[in-house]
């Protein structure tokens, strides 16, 4: 059976930062965690994401819901993963408070 993961992460940011930095720190998970976390598909409406991804050969899925003072990280793991629950969720805590939190760098041209 299927476990719902939810994570609630507090920010300080617009929605529109919000969005843009998590848009970016998505994109960057997929380097950092190389083979062991694989995003499959990611489909940004607004300051919603669906998306589907693999962790350790397992497919799950999920939803982020960027709100004006929190995000809402919504996973489902497919029951082997639920045993890691837990542990699970710190890291996705702090992955999402990493890419919150971290300044971006800004693009000058003369």
């Amino acid at each position: 059976m299927a476990e719902p993961v939810v994570v609630t992460i507090p920010h300080k940011l617009t929605k529109e930062e919000a969005v843009r930095r998590l848009k970016r720190g998505f994109g960057d998970v997929r380097s950092t965690f190389g083979e062991k976390f694989v995003v499959l598909t990611d489909d940004w409406n607004g300051d919603h994401l669906d998306f589907k991804a693999s962790l350790l050969g397992q497919t799950t899925t999920g939803t982020v819901d960027v709100g004006e003072h929190s995000v809402r990280l919504e996973v489902v793991l497919p029951w082997m993963l639920a045993l890691l629950a837990n542990k699970a969720k710190a890291i996705v805590q702090k992955q999402g408070q990493l890419m919150l939190e971290k300044p971006t760098k800004t693009t000058t041209t003369t």
